[in-house]
């Protein structure tokens, strides 16, 4: 059974750093496009941040351009989100996502964990 779980959430003062660490189990990482989404109360869900193995390549939003970064653990089967100057704006649930397509849009993800809270208080 595919899984997908997030960890690393919690609440930090506005312009702190969190790490979210997406861990697979029952299947490889690097066989997929992995993206971050992150859904607001009262909002849509937003594509923050994708990557795929085989080239690196990486898609950012604007919103996080500059402050968040992607990146894989092979070893461990992870992937990692490194969130920096962060901002209430920042505050959500983030999710993780595998699929077949390196992109921002979430209907292309086929896997999706839970979620994790992250709050930024100002």
């Amino acid at each position: 059974q595919k899984r997908l779980v997030e960890s690393g959430g919690g609440l930090v003062q506005a312009g702190g750093s969190l790490n979210l660490s997406c861990a697979a189990s029952g299947f490889y990482l690097d066989h997929y496009a992995i993206g971050w989404f992150r859904q607001a109360p009262g909002k849509e869900r937003e594509g923050v941040l994708s990557i795929y193995n085989s080239d690196g390549l990486t898609y950012y939003a604007d919103s996080v351009k500059g402050r968040f970064t992607i990146s894989r653990d092979s070893a461990k089967n992870t992937v990692n989100l490194q969130m920096d100057s962060l901002s209430p704006e920042d505050t959500a649930v983030y999710h993780c996502a595998a699929g077949w397509y390196n992109d921002l849009i979430s209907g292309d993800y086929d896997y999706w964990g839970q979620g994790t809270q992250v709050t930024v208080s100002s």
